[in-house]
């Protein structure tokens, strides 16, 4: 009986073949490792735009701050939305991580 290495699906054809195939292979080509696939750009708009509800934030998978960013800007009754919009120049200016840690790509 032949075992797979860990990490490796293997199943056999109809010609008595096994074939395997990678678990932790993604289906789709990713970005370079350590580089997130959410652009610095789009977060950076998105904050500047809509910031007070947090929408930046959400889009980089940031929920914590962006559902903090929002109950902000509801219990000010909307002056909290400053919050959103300073934050929307820094990420241009500065960059960002995303919710994984990994930097905006640009």
């Amino acid at each position: 009986m032949i075992v797979p290495a860990p990490g490796w699906r293997c199943r056999q054809d109809r010609s008595g073949s096994l074939r395997c195939r990678s678990m932790t292979a993604p289906p789709y080509p990713q970005y370079p490792q350590g580089i997130s696939d959410k652009s610095k750009v789009v977060a950076g708009i998105l904050q500047i735009l809509l910031g007070g509800f947090g929408v930046g934030r959400f889009y980089m998978g940031d929920t914590k701050t962006g559902v903090i960013q929002l109950v902000v800007t509801l219990v000010t009754c909307g002056i909290g939305s400053i919050w959103g919009l300073i934050d929307g120049i820094l990420i241009l200016v500065n960059g960002g991580v995303d919710g994984q840690g990994r930097p905006l790509r640009d």
